[in-house]
């Protein structure tokens, strides 16, 4: 089950944006070059569009729907919406002409755009609803492999910090094998930016046959993994390359908001907790 904000309240650009993944190769082709030539699609037919990614006008369409808009027409008229009341910034690919500083500055303007655009398809019903997940789970497994598990890291340092019972093993094979042991009341959240991680698929799927609820942070809303989730918490990113950078620092920052909602909806637990942890290594500090 998805939950974000309807289609008619995020725009345009962020809509292309949190259905990239789902897209297929020569979709994406089209995708991108709208994302980088957005301000000149509103001139430009299907059929020119088409020749310059060098696909067939019958794929424009399909990017388009596919994307979340009723065909090329309805994607022009959002386009022109926001451009006249434009909310994001400038989205320019590194060129090999590219000085260090300039790189530097694309690289700054990847990232925040991508928390601007991923705060713009969350809702504050899912956030509610995965602190409640949280609050009611009796354990809570924590699973990402590569990449990924630097975000389920992060989120079990989070958590374990609030007194929150949880696991994050680093191994994926453990990660598998504590999923078989989950119960009903336990949570299991998995990160995974494509959304179609084998091992992951098997976390999820031995949670749900154990009746524990499920939580998936990731680039794809269209996927797999999300469609078995309780809750998908979708970062969205315009990546400068092929490594999604800018994505795991968007998912970075939806694992802080969870930690300081959580933190100020349970204030005396989780200043208790804080100074239990800092007595214990106080000795340790020169």
């Amino acid at each position: 089950m998805i939950e974000t904000k309807t289609n008619e309240k995020i725009n345009a650009i962020t809509k292309i944006r949190s259905r990239t993944l789902a897209l297929s190769e020569s979709e994406r082709r089209v995708a991108s070059w709208i994302l980088d030539h957005a301000d000149k699609v509103l001139y430009l037919s299907m059929s020119q569009i088409a020749q310059e990614c060098e696909v067939s006008d019958t794929t424009v369409l399909r990017m388009c729907r596919n994307a979340g808009f009723i065909g090329f027409t309805d994607l022009k008229l959002s386009l022109a919406q926001d451009m006249a009341s434009p909310t994001q910034l400038i989205h320019e690919s590194i060129i090999p002409s590219d000085d260090p500083l300039t790189i530097v500055q694309k690289v700054f303007t990847s990232n925040i755009q991508a928390l601007y655009d991923t705060l713009e398809i969350l809702d504050e019903a899912t956030l509610n609803k995965t602190i409640q997940l949280i609050e009611n789970a009796r354990h809570i497994l924590i699973a990402g492999v590569g990449g990924s598990s630097i975000i389920a890291q992060n989120l079990y340092q989070r958590l374990f910090r609030l007194g929150i019972p949880c696991d994050a093993p680093l191994d994926v094979q453990l990660q598998i094998m504590h999923s078989t042991l989950l119960m009903p009341g336990d949570l299991a959240i998995a990160v995974s930016y494509s959304g179609s991680t084998k091992d992951m698929d098997l976390v999820f799927s031995e949670a749900k046959r154990n009746g524990a609820s499920t939580i998936l942070i990731t680039g794809n809303m269209k996927s797999k993994l999300a469609d078995q989730a309780d809750l998908v918490l979708v970062s969205v990113s315009h990546e400068i390359r092929s490594e999604p950078v800018a994505a795991r620092n968007a998912q970075l920052t939806l694992v802080d908001s969870i930690f300081i909602l959580y933190s100020f909806l349970h204030m005396d637990q989780s200043l208790a907790v804080e100074k239990k942890i800092a007595n214990s290594v106080v000795s340790k500090s020169y």
